[in-house]
């Protein structure tokens, strides 16, 4: 035996055959409700989303709180795209765009930055210095966590007094309807969100109210 080392009972004690005939006492977990017991909808809408920006802009963190809402809403990204954004990805210049790269086998593509998203992705740069390959960061220069995201739009959603709980893959979902709503082709839009399958983009044309414009006459 090694000097140092001495021998100790056991602790753990022995689970014993269950005689035969005895009763079993079944424990039941509580199940998850579905989204539709707490909330009538899985999207916002633009007006909600400015509402979103309003209140994320007054944060500690505020230019970076609201880059991260709005790039999010803008292109359609999960959580998980967002938080693992990096500078190498960005372009600024005259034709500013942005290289999406899909999780869950998605589609990647090339998005073009408007001028407000150009603004609050440099506002991100102090002297125009990078301190991260990332783009969104913590306060310690370490990568944003999916969870921490989360956690800031829940917050915002109870800032803007929501009467509804708000999750991150509502601004993807709210992308979607957004620029179905505004007409754009269902390939058009499959491709700018990554989705391999389209069934998965149909979805968005749904609940667009241009579908049924000019049934009714006055």
């Amino acid at each position: 035996m090694k000097p140092g080392l001495r021998i100790v009972a056991p602790t753990a004690e022995k689970q014993k055959v269950r005689p035969a005939g005895s009763k079993v006492i079944a424990i039941i977990m509580p199940t998850r409700r579905p989204n539709s017991a707490y909330r009538t909808r899985e999207y916002l809408t633009e007006r909600e989303v400015d509402r979103l920006l309003k209140i994320t802009k007054t944060n500690r963190n505020g230019p970076r709180d609201a880059a991260m809402i709005l790039i999010a809403y803008r292109h359609g990204l999960r959580a998980a795209e967002l938080v693992d954004l990096r500078w190498d990805q960005v372009e600024f210049g005259r034709n500013a765009c942005l290289h999406v790269r899909r999780v869950k086998n998605g589609v990647a593509s090339t998005h073009p930055l408007q001028a407000d998203e150009i603004r609050a992705l440099r506002g991100l740069m102090p002297e125009g210095k990078r301190a991260s390959p990332f783009v969104f960061v913590s306060e310690r220069d370490a990568p944003f966590a999916t969870a921490g995201f989360a956690r800031m739009v829940g917050r915002a959603g109870v800032a803007a007094k929501f009467a509804f709980v708000v999750h991150p893959h509502m601004l993807r979902h709210g992308c979607g309807y957004k620029l179905a709503n505004d007409g754009h082709d269902t390939r058009s839009l499959q491709a700018y969100l990554g989705h391999k399958n389209i069934q998965h983009t149909v979805r968005y044309a749904e609940p667009a109210p241009t579908r049924f414009k000019g049934w009714w006459k006055d």
